[in-house]
This record gives C-alpha cells, structure tokens and sequence, in this order.
C-alpha cells in the first residue's frame, strides 16, 4: 500500500510540472488574446460566422496565384514603333478610353431614368442594384467573362486568358499595338458593355425582386451567358461571324440590348406582375415619382451613346463623327415619332413616351450606326419610336409587368435594329441590291442568340426561384424596397402621402399651396 502511494507521489510530481506548464501557456494564450489591442479582432470575429472567417485565407490564396497576372501587362516597347504609328495608337487608346467611360457612366442615366419611372418607396433599392451592378458586372467579366467572349477557343465559346492572365494581345484577338488596342483598354471598353446586359433587366424587374437574386443573376449573366453569344458575334473566331454572309451587329443592337431584354423578359415573366398592376385582368397604371429625373437619365443615356456606337469603331477613325451623326439622327427621329403617335393614339404626348422613343431609336440605329445611309438612320430611328409604344401596350395586354418599358426599348427594338441592317445596309442590304442573304444572317443571329439567352437566363431565374427565392413578400412590396430590403429611404424627412393598401393613387396639397401627387409611394 505504502508503495503503491509513493509511487502515484512521484508520478503526480512527475506530471505536475507539465501540467502547469500546459495551464500556464493556455493562460498566457489567453491573456494576450484578451489584451485590450486585440479587441478590434475579437469584435471582428465575433461578428462573422466561420464560414466567413474561412474564406479570408482564401481568398489571400487567390491574391497570392493570381498576383502574377498584374505583373508585366501591357508592357510596349515604344522606342520600337515608328513614330507615325505610335502617334495613331496613342490617339485611338485616349479614344477607346474616353468612349469607356461615356458607357459607364450610362450606369447614372440608367439609375435615375429607372429610379424616376417607378414609384418613391422603391428609389433606393433601384439607385443601389444600377450603382453595385456595374461593380459585380467588372469583377464577374474579369474573372470569366472576358475569357469566355474573347479568349481562344471554338466558334461556340472561349476558353484561355482567364483572370485577364495573359499578356498576349492575341488570347483576346486582339493584334500587337499599335495596330490593335492594349489589353487593358479593350477590357475596359468591354466590361462597360456586359454591365449594360445586366442593368437592362433591373428595370423590368424593378419594385419586387429580391437585391441578393438580382445580384446572382447578373454575375452568372455577365460571366456566362453574355460572354458566350457575344462570343459568337465579336470574337475572332465566332461562328455567326463566320457565316458565309457574316451576321453584323456593329455595336450591339443583339449582342447587348436584346441579349439583356430577353434576360429582362423572361424574369419578369417568371417574377410575374406587381401587387394591383392587373385589376380584372386589365392593366393599371402606376405612374413613376420623378419624371424630372427620369427625364435627366434620358440624356445621360443620349450623351453615353456617343461613346457606347463610336466608341465600337476600337479605333480613333474618321468614320468616328460619320457614327456619331447617325446615331443622334435615330434618337430625333425615334423622339418625334413616339411623341406624335402616343398623342395620336391617346390624345396627349406623353413624356415618358417620348423618353422611351429616343431609347428605342438609339437601340434600333446601335446595330448599324455604321453602315447606313443618314437616310436610312432617321428611317430605322421612327420606326422604332413608333414600334416602342405599340410594344409597351402589347406586353401590358399579356400581363408581363415591365415598369420602366425595357423589355419594348431594348428587346423589341434590338431586334429591329439587327434586322434594319439586312434591309437598308450600303454594303449588303436588301434596299441597296445586295439581296437576302444578309437578312437571312440577320435572322439567324437573332433566333440563335434570343434561343440559347431565354434558355439561359430561364434557367438561371428558376434555379434562384427554388433555392433562395426571387420575389419580396407582400409586405414588403407594399411597405417599399427601400425599407424592407436597405432599411433606409430616398427621401427621409420628406412628407409622403400613400395609400397604406398600396392602391390608388392619392392627391393633396403641399404646404406651398401647390398640388401635390404620388402614387402608392
């Protein structure tokens, strides 16, 4: 006995020492983590869950793999490049660049024509998706999207130069400079068009999608399905292009608009209709709260078209001022004529027709800016001002709910202005005696890409549809987006008059004496 108790003396002895050392250093480990500097940590991580923690190491793996790729691009020996030529190439990448960013800011034209279209309890919900898009749209395009469109690979898709990885102007079809544009300038000019795609669709979606399924839409249509027909188009090796009478789309009357009005569609089909926007199966209207913005977003759009059709020319040419004119006589014309029929047909103009018909001319003409007579541009720019409010009625007749009119602007009107350029073309068009077969190329591009977006785009929405949901609740699409989904409001402070069930629009007097009028906020 007496052994047994020695034995377990000198085995705690034994072990003791350890012990405390292992206790002391677990208090030491956590005293310092307790220090008063290491708080701002602890806030951080207790206010993550780890699945978020996790992902800080990596997404510095991600940093650390692809660090590579921003070293070196875009390097040009200038002392090589005869001085004429460098000249040129300078001019057309100052060009190519202020062209950009006429396109990026169309994303504030966009914003505030939306925003103004649609009713006060909604702007900050619609003023953040038209701001955030083109951030996600920059990152989901640099990732895969430019890759996809323009890297090497079949007639059907790319597949090399991922994360903008390669320093060889030729992964993206591009030639060396200067006879082509640098890398980083073309992307640029290109992402700016894929944030387009996916701003379109927010307006027909506008007052009852979700903000976290709108976002996931516009990556995976930015990434994916944006950059695969546009592959087929603009790519040096797509195989619309290729046809025997290649498919001609200058700027993007399919590759852009109609690619984001066929997105646009089919979620506000699959999203259906506002809460009191049908009564007895007849449309209702629910006026916007700001034409005056609206109507300022319409200018923007107008200006950032001088750089959305010129701008597609990718170099500093004199054809530049040719596409320009072009351009701006489409918008007047589309103006004009959307302005008399809307006052013909329902005995006043209405602004917000003659909005959407400078839209929908500047979308009709953006196909082929470039290859028609000045004629031929005012002629595509009325049809399309007179499509554009016909088409409006259309899809109000069949139930689809399209706020801001996207759908008609930039779908039906997309694919007007694809098939102008078989019809009045100077090279090729059928009014010019270059017979069918440009038209013929028209169609098909216009048939292949609607088919492959609709499938695409449905697939997508149903998807988030049966996951996480697309539409708001009720309450919330009664309360506004602004609260339900951003907790804040475009105009706190402000005197707001509503009707709590959210129908009927209400009247009254401000303090100044002046009528007052808003419409279910």
């Amino acid at each position: 006995m007496m052994s047994r108790l020695k034995f377990q003396k000198t085995l705690n002895q034994e072990k003791s020492p350890k012990n405390d050392r292992r206790s002391h250093a677990q208090g030491s480990s956590q005293n310092i983590w307790n220090a008063p500097y290491f708080k701002p940590l602890r806030t951080l991580a207790t206010s993550f869950s780890p699945y978020w923690l996790a992902c800080i190491p990596l997404a510095a793996i991600i940093v650390v793999v692809w660090s590579t790729a921003a070293s070196a691009q875009d390097v040009i020996d200038l002392e090589a490049i005869e001085q004429g030529a460098l000249t040129q190439g300078i001019l057309n990448i100052v060009f190519i660049l202020a062209s950009a960013v006429l396109v990026i800011f169309m994303n504030a034209g966009f914003g505030m024509l939306e925003t103004g279209f649609c009713r006060q309890k909604n702007a900050v919900n619609i003023l953040s998706k038209n701001l955030i898009v083109f951030g996600i749209a920059t990152i989901a395009f640099w990732a895969i999207g430019f890759s996809l469109m323009f890297g090497k690979g079949s007639g059907f898709i790319g597949m090399s130069g991922f994360f903008l990885s390669s320093t060889d102007p030729a992964t993206y079809g591009l030639d060396p400079f200067p006879d082509g544009l640098p890398i980083s300038v073309f992307f640029l000019f290109q992402v700016a068009f894929a944030a387009t795609a996916a701003t379109i669709v927010s307006g027909a979606v506008a007052e009852r999608i979700k903000y976290d399924a709108f976002l996931i839409f516009s990556v995976l249509l930015v990434a994916v399905s944006y950059a695969i027909t546009g592959h087929w188009v603009w790519s040096s090796n797509g195989w619309l292009g290729g046809l025997d009478t290649p498919f001609s789309d200058f700027a993007g009357s399919t590759v852009v608009h109609s690619v984001g009005g066929w997105a646009a569609l089919m979620g506000a089909a699959i999203l259906g209709p506002r809460i009191g926007k049908y009564e007895n199966g007849q449309p209702r209207a629910l006026p916007g709260h700001n034409m005056s913005i609206a109507t300022l977003g319409c200018l923007i759009l107008w200006i950032g078209w001088f750089g959305f059709n010129p701008g597609s020319e990718l170099a500093a040419s004199t054809n530049i001022a040719y596409i320009a004119l072009t351009t701006n006589l489409a918008a007047a014309a589309g103006a004009v004529t959307a302005t008399f029929t809307t006052w013909i047909k329902d005995s006043k103009p209405d602004l917000s027709m003659t909005i959407n018909g400078i839209l929908a001319g500047l979308v009709g003409i953006t196909a082929g800016c470039a290859g028609v007579s000045y004629t031929s541009a005012v002629i595509i720019g009325a049809i399309a001002g007179i499509i554009v409010v016909f088409s409006v009625g259309f899809f109000d007749s069949i139930q689809i709910d399209d706020p801001v009119g996207a759908v008609s602007v930039h779908l039906v009107n997309g694919i007007w202005g694809t098939l102008a350029v078989g019809i009045f073309a100077i090279d090729g068009g059928l009014f010019s005696g270059g017979g069918l077969s440009q038209l013929i190329s028209q169609v098909i591009g216009i048939i292949s890409i609607g088919a492959f977006t609709v499938i695409m785009s449905s697939i997508f929405w149903l998807a988030l549809k049966a996951t996480i949901g697309i539409r708001v609740t009720p309450e919330e699409e009664m309360e506004g987006l602004d609260i339900g989904e951003h907790g804040m409001e475009a105009y706190s402070g402000f005197l707001k008059e509503t009707s709590m069930t959210g129908f009927g629009s209400t009247g009254g007097v401000s303090d100044e004496g002046n009528l007052a009028r808003s419409s279910d906020m």
